[in-house]
């Protein structure tokens, strides 16, 4: 059964991510920091190997605080945990609408080292 929203609610939207992963790459564009994180999905193939199937993904960071503590901090290879807001972006290049979806990053925390990640 469907309850009949009260008038006096305020509607909260949102759209999230997060990501648990290692990083990759990181690199600073104008005033933003470019992390790669890639979280793994392997499996098992036929033969009882593991599989690694990592989904790369590129967060974005635009807090200054957080730009300059993860330069210090973060190396390739760490574990990260990384939750902020999704947008997609659009532009027009060569007379083509290219789309594209930023993941800008609210939290970024080191969960452990990469010399700590399995030991």
């Amino acid at each position: 059964m469907m309850r009949r929203p009260r008038k006096d609610a305020a509607m909260r939207t949102f759209s999230e991510f997060q990501i648990i992963g290692h990083v990759g790459k990181v690199r600073s564009v104008g005033p933003t920091l470019r992390v790669d994180v890639a979280a793994e999905y392997g499996r098992k193939d036929d033969a009882g190997q593991f599989q690694s199937n990592p989904y790369w993904n590129e967060v974005t960071l635009f807090n200054e605080r957080v730009i300059a503590w993860a330069k210090d901090h973060v190396k390739t290879g760490d574990l990260v945990h990384v939750r902020g807001t999704l947008r997609q972006t659009r532009y027009e290049k060569d007379g083509q609408t290219i789309y594209g979806v930023t993941l800008a990053a609210d939290d970024f925390d080191l969960l452990a080292p990469k010399a700590q990640v399995g030991a």
